[in-house]
């Protein structure tokens, strides 16, 4: 639901690329005003502009909310143009992966309210999660504020501190790759047991698409429902006893992807 606070005040939205559209798409299915709504783009789609948001205008005095969007790289030239906005009545939410919140203090300064978050692709269809934390100055309105914008796009969630930001990348943020990969070597799996390739595919989105599905509507934990699926002795345990070896098994393998994703996002936050 879109506050009345961003109704009356508005949102300027810096970068709308494919994230900063999956966002915006949600808003107006929420009923957002699109004259509420301010665009900061170089290349605005075609969409953007058919649909009624305020694209490259002038912007509003005190808008609720700035929301960043633009890749790492593009913030040290981005950013100080909202400069201005800087203060304790205006919420800055970033979903610019990689960059900290005290990078946007020292350009807005610290009065300043600000929410970082991290949402991960599947937000393009509006099945996505983000993991939110705010700085000294954000209240607990502000993120509430940012939660119901982000949920626009799928599931939230409230960090403890910024420094689990970088395990969050590298379980949820990285993590859709790590399925993709998945849905490849099961298919080629199948591929290699006599299937044809466009029907091991098909196989293999839809198992981990339903498995997905079961697992977020079920009440059972993961490891309950592997087990409702794991026959003894049968074919399931045959490839379980495959993938849960302790040394090759897929816990160790994605115990040491996630550990790399981790220190990767951490190398790069301290720049």
């Amino acid at each position: 639901m879109i506050s009345k606070n961003i109704s009356d005040r508005g949102l300027v939205l810096l970068g709308c690329g494919k994230m900063g559209s999956a966002l915006l798409s949600g808003w107006l299915e929420q009923g957002i005003d699109p004259k509420s709504v301010w665009i900061l783009d170089p290349k605005p789609s075609e969409w953007i502009l058919s649909i009624g948001v305020r694209v490259n205008e002038m912007l509003p005095d005190d808008p609720a909310v700035v929301m960043v969007a633009v890749k790492p790289q593009m913030m040290g030239e981005a950013l100080p143009r909202l400069q201005r906005f800087g203060s304790a009545t205006t919420l800055f939410i970033s979903v610019a992966a990689g960059t900290p919140m005290s990078a946007f203090e020292e350009v807005l300064g610290r009065s300043t309210p600000i929410v970082r978050a991290m949402p991960n692709t599947p937000a393009a269809v509006g099945q996505g999660i983000t993991a939110l934390i705010g700085n000294g100055r954000a209240t607990e309105k502000d993120l509430s504020e940012a939660q119901n914008l982000m949920a626009a796009v799928g599931l939230t969630i409230v960090l403890q501190d910024e420094g689990q930001m970088d395990a969050v990348t590298g379980v949820s943020g990285s993590g859709p790759a790590y399925v993709f990969h998945m849905i490849e070597t099961l298919a080629q799996a199948g591929v290699k047991q006599g299937l044809p390739a466009d029907m091991a595919m098909q196989l293999a989105k839809a198992t981990v698409a339903g498995a997905g599905a079961l697992a977020m509507q079920s009440d059972e934990s993961a490891e309950q429902l592997r087990v409702n699926v794991t026959s003894p002795n049968g074919t399931t345990q045959a490839a379980l006893d495959v993938l849960m070896r302790d040394k090759t098994g897929l816990q160790s393998l994605m115990t040491k992807a996630v550990k790399a994703a981790t220190k990767r996002s951490q190398e790069l936050s301290n720049g």
